[in-house]
């Protein structure tokens, strides 16, 4: 195994607590810093790929997400009147494994954080870096606190913004808006929605994902300049407009069986790919500081996940940190680069109301691409 005995990881959230979790495992020794004080996720719920539960797996939090989530097969293509058009199959990527399934985002950021500090991960919040010197031997860290320490290894999961990125790269790619707006809520699920669902064929995409037996979230994608901050009201009434044209059954009145306590999250869609290397010295980009993608392959989540596994079985099978990091961007790039091209080109056929078989059959192909080994 490489020779690392204490690792920093930047950022708390999905990539960023996999990371943690898996070097732990290897018997390394983590702290992990996140920016946000209260350690608190947003957003609804999350759609879930067949690859990314064979992820899950790997790390460990199958069973919980199985017992408290949605697990299933096959995504039911509906027109906008909701008449059923057919099913894209969903690939399990392991044998017993489901093809696909949903989350409510605060229950996994719930599962994988008391995974974290069970794993005696020693969390700082309200904090991030402000400096590093990343080298062959190891990486000087300066926090935003001014405290000062010395590391064997960086991992920096720190997101879209990605501050570690902006310290390793100066002149790396922004994230570029897309031209599409992603709404989502989370509402009541009716017995018709057994598995996901998308409403194809009309100005605007909507999809259906189950996320426990009894709860489902909507996600709405809007074509159109990037909108400004929205008030509460604001966002039901123009929410409310963008779904009048959308007559399917279980979509009628959806916005009357929203979650109690839950709102509307308006978000814009920005990706991009970081040209490779992901690593300097011994500092290493993952998750969406690296490969930030759009949500059309249901795959954001899941690539940080395997980016995390993937680093913890370079780091075991190398002598050295730099042919583990080497070695983790032959497995990851190409696959990385797969998910955010074809999430992109996705949304540019959806963007122009491409005849519904050929936003789908992208789809299909890609999920079956993903289901492949590692």
């Amino acid at each position: 195994m490489a020779s690392i005995q204490k690792a920093l990881v930047v950022g708390g959230g999905i990539g960023g607590m996999s990371a943690a979790i898996t070097l732990r495992r290897c018997g390394v020794q983590v702290d992990l810093v996140d920016l946000d004080p209260q350690w608190r996720v947003y957003g609804a719920g999350i759609t879930i790929a067949g690859a990314t539960l064979r992820a899950f797996k790997a790390l460990g939090i199958l069973d919980e997400v199985v017992a408290h989530a949605y697990v299933g097969d096959g995504i039911q293509i509906c027109d906008r009147s909701g008449q059923r058009l057919g099913i894209v199959p969903t690939p399990a990527a392991e044998e017993g494994i489901a093809g696909c399934g949903g989350i409510m985002r605060p229950l996994l950021h719930r599962i994988l954080s008391q995974r974290t500090l069970r794993a005696d991960v020693d969390v700082r919040l309200g904090m991030t870096v402000d400096r590093l010197d990343s080298g062959a031997e190891g990486v000087d860290v300066v926090f935003s606190d001014g405290k000062e320490a010395r590391y064997d290894l960086v991992v920096g999961a720190d997101g879209l913004f990605s501050r570690v990125r902006k310290l390793l790269f100066p002149s790396a790619p922004e994230p570029q808006y897309t031209g599409q707006s992603v709404w989502r809520i989370a509402a009541r699920r009716p017995a018709e929605i057994e598995r996901r669902h998308y409403f194809l064929g009309g100005p605007v995409k909507v999809g259906l994902t189950p996320v426990s037996a009894d709860q489902m979230y909507m996600f709405l994608l809007e074509t159109g300049p990037r909108r400004s901050v929205l008030g509460d009201a604001e966002l039901e009434s123009e929410l409310a407009g963008l779904l009048r044209g959308c007559h399917g059954g279980p979509l009628h009145g959806i916005l009357d069986r929203r979650v109690p306590g839950t709102g509307i999250v308006l978000r814009p869609l920005e990706g991009f790919l970081l040209p490779g290397p992901w690593h300097l010295g011994r500092s290493l980009l993952i998750g969406d500081a690296a490969h930030p993608t759009t949500p059309q392959l249901a795959s954001g989540a899941g690539m940080a996940v395997e980016d995390a596994l993937v680093l913890g079985e370079e780091l075991q099978r190398a002598e050295s940190v730099e042919r583990a990091l080497e070695g983790f961007m032959a497995r990851r790039y190409e696959r990385c680069r797969l998910v955010v091209e074809n999430s992109l080109e996705i949304g540019r056929r959806e963007q122009r109301r491409a005849p519904i078989e050929e936003q789908t059959q992208l789809v299909e192909q890609s999920l079956r691409v993903l289901a492949q080994p590692i």
